[in-house]
């Protein structure tokens, strides 16, 4: 009992310091109750129309606050939450974060960027080192639509639409994720390189095809929250229903299938879109299949012993990437000093300005042992204290820890050594643990380096596609 009143001081506290900052007057904190499961808390709020996601942090570690999940979307227009917890959580501080409410999917603007024939498409593909056929022509629109930031708060995202044409019957929506990119423009709204084409490639072969630029790319503002899952998805999410709200506004048939891939990042994003949809929009979209490909998965075990290894990765910037998207989504640490050393901390930052390549980053960071640009503080605790805030951030975005329903295939070539391909045997084997049986493996070209694995994967999870396409 000691304990419990302890842990309501502590959840009082912690929410008589709600935020937004500029309404936290407004926050009052009413009731805390004990459950036989959990922990149930109420608030007021002076101030009319607000939003609210809840976040816990545990009060006995140098831990940084999380989303709480929850059973139903987040931010909750609702004043009261309960969160189930074990005995061992008893010291959990809590805060609501008050935020602005946001049209989730609402079409704000879309743009008829291109128009291509078959004909055109299919001379594309080849002069790509594509030997496909296009069923269809394509138009390539670019949309814009409201979606929510990492804390739940109202903003706005862009993406590409690529729509075949004459089709004659309801078409299936397909979303596919993109890959790894530090350049804002790089992206499907704007010509974005190898996701631009795979939006082209679903699209002429009768799918509307969906590729969001995700928060902070394209025209969505601020920096880009990269591998960060619960972003990724709701900004998925609300790109397919910007889509289909387009295509019902403008007499394009769709007939009801969803179809999701990805690939290396955009892997990562089609899996958290995956549990996203499962979790909490079954009403919406039923997934007929999904096929994320060579993601990093498991953030803090893979991606964090890579991180802490000697290896010589063939993109030591992909670590650096994390390290300013989680500081900026967690605020890991009070400055860049307190989680880099120099001169890393003074030259490393301002390389993700949306204008600066991969490549120019990799030459601006060590070849081999990534571990090195961090403080020794930071390496230590990351191998000694599980509630360390880096840490902490990458179990955060760990997509293993739940049991997909509709089927998925998993494609990692097994000579990948920029996404090591162990990401998907964990995702792979914790899925069959939890009973997911319609999971499978598979590589599709034995040995491929990551770049040489994207046709190939692409080429299967296609074909496997299609097989399903009404």
């Amino acid at each position: 009992m000691k304990n419990n009143g302890v842990r309501l001081v502590l959840a009082c506290l912690a929410l008589a310091l709600c935020i937004n900052l500029a309404h936290a007057q407004d926050l009052r904190f009413t009731a805390s109750v004990q459950t036989t499961n959990g922990f149930s808390m109420q608030w007021s709020n002076s101030v009319a129309g607000q939003s609210y996601t809840l976040q816990s942090r545990d009060r006995m570690t140098n831990s940084i606050w999380l989303t709480l999940d929850s059973p139903q979307p987040w931010p909750t227009v609702q004043t009261q939450w309960s969160d189930t917890i074990s005995s061992t959580q008893l010291m959990r501080l809590y805060r609501a974060v008050a935020v602005q409410p946001a049209t989730r999917g609402k079409l704000l603007s879309s743009n008829l960027l291109q128009s291509y024939t078959a004909s055109q498409l299919t001379s594309n593909f080849f002069g790509q080192g594509l030997p496909l056929t296009a069923q269809y022509g394509v138009k390539w629109y670019k949309i814009v639509y409201e979606t929510i930031d990492p804390i739940g708060g109202r903003t706005t995202a862009s993406g590409g639409l690529f729509l075949p044409q004459a089709v004659g019957k309801g078409v299936p929506l397909f979303s596919f994720s993109h890959g790894t990119t530090t350049l804002t423009n790089s992206v499907a709204s704007n010509f974005g390189q190898g996701d631009f084409l795979a939006g082209l490639v679903f699209g002429s072969a009768g799918y509307a095809s969906v590729v969001a630029d995700l928060l902070g790319m394209g025209s969505s503002p601020g920096f880009h929250p990269y591998l960060h899952a619960r972003s990724e998805a709701t900004a998925s999410v609300d790109m397919l229903r910007a889509a289909r709200r387009y295509c019902a506004s403008n007499s394009i048939s769709l007939n009801g299938q969803v179809f999701l891939a990805g690939y290396s990042h955009g892997g990562h994003t089609a899996m958290a879109l995956h549990r996203e949809l499962e979790r909490y929009h079954t009403n919406e979209f039923t997934i007929t299949a999904s096929a994320p490909m060579a993601g990093p998965y498991d953030m803090s075990g893979v991606e964090l012993n890579d991180i802490l290894s000697t290896r010589c990765p063939p993109n030591p910037y992909y670590a650096a990437y994390v390290l300013a998207a989680y500081q900026s989504v967690y605020s890991l640490a009070p400055s860049w000093d307190d989680l880099i050393v120099s001169p890393y901390a003074t030259t490393i930052p301002p390389l993700f300005n949306g204008n600066t390549s991969g490549g120019t980053i990799n030459n601006a960071m060590p070849a081999c042992n990534m571990s090195s640009i961090l403080a020794p503080a930071v390496v230590a605790s990351l191998t000694t204290d599980p509630g360390c805030p880096l840490f902490q951030a990458l179990r955060d975005n760990d997509l293993y820890r739940w049991k997909p329903v509709a089927p998925m295939h998993l494609y990692h070539c097994s000579g990948d050594q920029d996404v090591l391909p162990a990401n998907s045997q964990v995702a792979y084997s914790n899925f069959l643990a939890q009973g997911a049986s319609q999971v499978q493996l598979i590589d599709p070209s034995p040995g491929a380096s990551h770049g040489g694995c994207v046709v190939p994967a692409l080429t299967y999870a296609k074909f496997w596609f299609d097989s399903l396409k009404q």
